[in-house]
């Protein structure tokens, strides 16, 4: 690990201040993914910006039912709390799928969304990634990419997005609030938070420079069951092969509408809108389950070793439908 400077931050807007001032600095509070990172010199911040002495560790109801919940709740304690255990059990089942209970006391709820792609490559800095150093290749391409995704992806990158706590948070339409070094705030919905790699995978999310996360908040839960299913290698401490998040409000044999997002394919916590679409007020039945399928996995393309994430997805989404809709 190389040196570095450190120092606590008292407020957001000073965190924000002290993190846009340095070049390469970044900010800290649980340090899960970062401090790993670190270790291997894949992420050299120069200065280390110490947040977790600032508050945000709160989580509040909002006009109409929602929740608003600080930055730096922790991943256990967010799982654990009843209103997120009634009101959203697909996020609190999604929180508990992930890592270990040692790690979720760390974790904070900004954290997890900002987490970086768990690529083999990625982590690998004799080998030549594109997120890594812009130009320099995809070794994931003609590589082992058993993890790698199958939609979403471009020529310069096919890493998935690990986190299971924001595929939960893109099918209740978080939104995420941010404060700037200038002290401006601002809103933005979770389905424009994370990045498609494109041309530029190194760009993960909209954030600017600086720009710190000071909240997610929740709306009112929709109605309908709520599920969270994750197809990984071992039964715990393991990143999604496949996971869904489901929203699923069934009555008299139609599904009346349906929020699906999808874990393990894609660069971002993925979801189709027009999936869903074609399951509001269809009837339950296999045909209705495959055309969602279909519209989910548009223009999914296997790169090999991955291949098998394709037909699993179909399996796993007519499994979660099927669980959802079983009592009508």
């Amino acid at each position: 690990m190389k040196a570095f400077s450190y120092e606590r931050a008292t407020t957001p807007e000073a965190a924000a201040r002290a993190v846009a001032a340095q070049p390469g600095a970044r900010f800290i509070a649980g340090g899960t993914n970062l401090l790993d990172l670190m270790k291997l010199q894949v992420e050299t911040p120069g200065h280390l910006v110490d947040v977790n002495r600032i508050g945000l560790d709160q989580i509040e109801e909002i006009q109409g039912g929602g929740l608003r919940i600080g930055a730096l709740v922790r991943n256990s304690d967010l799982a654990a709390d009843l209103r997120v255990r009634q009101r959203y059990p697909v996020l609190s089942r999604a929180l508990l799928s992930g890592a270990s209970g040692q790690l979720r006391n760390k974790a904070t709820t900004g954290g997890n969304l900002l987490q970086r792609t768990r690529c083999y490559y990625f982590y690998d800095i004799t080998k030549p990634c594109n997120k890594r150093l812009p130009g320099s290749g995809c070794s994931a391409i003609g590589g082992f990419n058993r993890m790698h995704a199958v939609v979403g992806a471009s020529d310069q990158c096919i890493a998935v997005h690990p986190s299971d706590m924001a595929v939960a948070m893109r099918v209740l339409d978080a939104q995420v609030e941010t404060v700037s070094a200038q002290g401006a705030r601002r809103v933005i919905p979770i389905a424009d938070f994370h990045r498609l790699p494109g041309t530029t995978p190194q760009i993960e999310t909209s954030l600017q420079a600086g720009e710190f996360i000071t909240a997610v908040t929740l709306p009112p839960a929709p109605p309908g069951v709520q599920l969270y299913r994750k197809v990984r290698d071992r039964a715990s401490y393991a990143f999604a092969t496949v996971s869904v998040a489901a929203i699923v409000d069934a009555h008299g044999g139609t599904v009346h509408s349906a929020r699906l997002a999808f874990g393990g394919l894609a660069h971002q916590p993925w979801r189709v809108l027009a999936a869903e679409a074609l399951l509001t007020n269809a009837r339950i039945d296999a045909a209705a389950f495959n055309a969602a399928g279909d519209a989910v996995l548009r223009g999914a393309r296997g790169q090999g070793h991955n291949d098998f994430k394709i037909p699993l997805t179909r399996r796993v989404l007519s499994g979660v439908l099927a669980e959802a809709t079983r009592s009508a």
